[in-house]
């Protein structure tokens, strides 16, 4: 068994690898960090959706930009779009679960606001609406996916294809990211030394 662990951690290990050697998508994860920060300063938001573990990763890289990441500073307007249950089901309900993202960014979506999507597949329908209506609105759209990111390559401004198609691995690289993003952002608008 102890094989069967250190097979998982070098799987992990070499996909991060290939991930730390990859220029573009090191390029791609730096200029959307610096529309995130751009859009802050320009008093927007970051929002994100996602299914399953996607959307668990959703709300917990939220909480780190509205709550706090390494220290104490004002909060961020971030949001996961999924927190309201009574919402996704009665919509999910009455009209269709590809749309319950779609809705929240035609009530609350502004030209400007960063909508971050994660889906392993890059073809989750409720995602590819969501960018669909957040393009519509004037919004940045960034998709985090894997290896061919899917369908929602051609509806995301920035596209972070991580290359695997394991999606547990594909998700632990999507959360290493969304960390650093996390941190450079809270480094960007308050610095340490203020």
């Amino acid at each position: 068994m102890v094989s069967f662990i250190q097979s998982k951690l070098q799987a992990s290990v070499q996909l991060k690898q290939e991930v730390l050697n990859n220029t573009n998508l090191l390029e791609t994860l730096n200029t959307v960090v610096e529309k995130i920060i751009q859009a802050y300063r320009n008093s927007n938001k970051v929002l994100w959706c996602g299914n399953g573990g996607s959307a668990a990763d959703s709300q917990h890289l939220a909480a780190e930009l509205s709550g706090r990441f390494y220290y104490d500073r004002a909060p961020l307007s971030s949001e996961a779009l999924h927190v309201n249950t009574s919402y996704i089901t009665a919509v999910a309900n009455d009209y269709s679960y590809d749309v319950i993202y779609s809705r929240l960014i035609q009530a609350m979506g502004q030209p400007g606001d960063v909508l971050i999507g994660l889906s392993t597949s890059g073809n989750s329908g409720n995602v590819i609406k969501a960018f669909e209506t957040a393009r519509e609105k004037g919004m940045i759209t960034v998709g985090f996916t894997g290896q061919t990111g899917g369908k929602m390559k051609a509806v995301s401004d920035y596209l972070i294809n991580i290359p695997s198609t394991d999606t547990p691995r594909i998700q632990e690289v999507h959360m290493l990211l969304g960390h650093t993003l996390c941190e450079m952002v809270e480094l960007a608008l308050f610095p340490k030394n203020a």
